[in-house]
């Protein structure tokens, strides 16, 4: 991060920070409280419908008020949909932005065709392989995921829909929870 960093405090640029991931109708099941004796049972879909969600923090050097970005697809998240994101984003940041990334396939493909239709858009820092820890999104999933909808038992696709964007939405209103996100990384502000 340490040439991203610099560029980002020199020029006011906001570092953004993207991932993906996907959701199923089947709840992730965790422990919890029952009365003795009375095992909580829970009846789910045998169905596996899925969605896939791709979120980005946006850290800003000049406000330090970071933002949180998201689309929620049907299908699984492909070059088109990077770049459909990222677009999106770039609308809302209005100003060149650093995008810190993993280095999957539909990332490597999506970056480069932005990079040739516009180049002064961004500019790119990949994340180490194998480095999960090093981006703040995926904190924000693990909270949604184990916190929000732990136990969560959704009636279809779109009530799965539903409670993802809210859970995000929620996260998108509380700065203290989107900069814990950031500093769980141990990277430098």
């Amino acid at each position: 991060m340490g040439r991203g960093e610099k560029k980002a405090r020199e020029n006011g640029w906001p570092i953004l920070f993207i991932d993906e991931r996907g959701d199923r109708l089947q709840p992730l099941v965790r422990r919890t409280w029952a009365p003795k004796g009375q095992t909580p049972v829970q009846h789910s879909w045998d169905r596996h419908d899925r969605l896939s969600g791709m979120a980005g923090i946006c850290f800003s050097p000049v406000r330090h008020r970071p933002r949180l970005f998201f689309q929620i697809h049907q299908q699984n998240i492909r070059f088109d949909a990077v770049i459909a994101f990222l677009g999106w984003v770039h609308r809302h940041v209005r100003k060149k932005f650093i995008l810190v990334l993993d280095r999957h396939s539909a990332h490597r493909k999506a970056i480069r065709l932005l990079q040739e239709q516009h180049p002064d858009w961004m500019e790119v820092v990949w994340l180490p392989a194998y480095a999960p820890e090093l981006n703040p999104v995926e904190r924000v999933w693990n909270h949604s995921q184990y916190g929000d909808l732990a136990n969560f038992l959704p009636e279809g696709i779109d009530h799965l829909r539903e409670a993802v964007s809210a859970s995000l939405e929620r996260m998108g209103t509380e700065t203290a929870l989107l900069l814990s996100c950031f500093r769980y990384t141990g990277l430098e502000w």
